[in-house]
């Protein structure tokens, strides 16, 4: 497994945000992490993250620890994360922002870099290109030049994907990518997240609240409820479950229409 959770519990001055949460995610798979509001998706992510860390249990990836690991070293690791709002710098173009992704992966000292010459220049042209790589995998190329805000929400947020591959992860967490998108763009980010896991192989966890994206795309699906875990397994089995309708999706659901019933 290139990911695992064990027994990962949280506490916040007496309120538990997760507890005893458990699970493991397969090399170059696509997990959904679902759940209601406030269930503590995004507090697990946290804690993969380095920006929590569990009051107990641990998150292992490729068999090292993290959890106890700043994010700077999380990402050093071969983490990215893509958050739920658009965390980009507005007033910078695309190919900028994406090229912020290529940071971890540059050497040249200060001196080279402000001088812009020897290992400095080559640098530059190997991260530019690779950044132009990104781009044209997601089809930014009629937006690299322009600045981020001038583009819609969701090109915004294929931005901040694109910024999270730059820095080449193995593992990819994404919390909540299509919030805000309209049903065209959602089918746009699948297209993307599908292209992601068959061309590049990465393996990636992702909080959604789409069902109906959740069934079509993931291979396993882990449901929280007020920070335990209520289910795991496949998604035509775990959006069937009673325990998953009545805490999440409040009636039963039909997992081969993809719709409430």
């Amino acid at each position: 497994m290139v990911l695992s959770v064990d027994e990962v519990t949280l506490e916040f001055a007496g309120l538990r945000a997760l507890s005893g949460v458990s699970f493991a995610v397969e090399q170059g798979s696509l997990t959904a992490l679902v759940g209601p509001n406030g269930a503590g998706k995004t507090s697990l992510l946290n804690c993969m993250g380095g920006f929590y860390t569990p009051t107990r249990g641990r998150v292992t990836f490729e068999g090292a620890a993290i959890s106890e690991l700043p994010p700077h070293r999380v990402a050093a690791a071969g983490v990215a994360r893509i958050f739920q709002f658009v965390e980009l710098f507005r007033h910078m173009t695309v190919l900028d922002n994406i090229l912020l992704g290529r940071h971890r992966h540059m050497r040249a000292g200060v001196l080279a870099g402000s001088l812009f010459w020897g290992v400095s220049r080559r640098e530059e042209t190997r991260e530019r290109r690779r950044a132009e790589e990104v781009i044209e995998f997601l089809e930014l190329e009629r937006s690299r030049k322009e600045p981020v805000a001038s583009l819609p929400f969701g090109v915004q947020k294929l931005v901040g994907v694109g910024r999270a591959l730059a820095m080449e992860p193995r593992l990819l967490l994404l919390d909540e990518p299509s919030t805000g998108m309209n049903r065209e763009e959602k089918e746009n980010l699948a297209r993307f997240l599908l292209r992601i896991k068959h061309e590049l192989g990465t393996t990636m966890l992702w909080i959604e609240h789409d069902m109906e994206l959740v069934g079509d795309l993931a291979e396993r699906v882990v449901v929280l409820d007020f920070g335990q875990k209520i289910a795991e397994g496949p998604p035509d089995t775990v959006l069937r479950d009673p325990r998953v309708a009545e805490a999440y999706l409040g009636r039963a659901w039909d997992a081969q229409k993809g719709a409430p019933s």
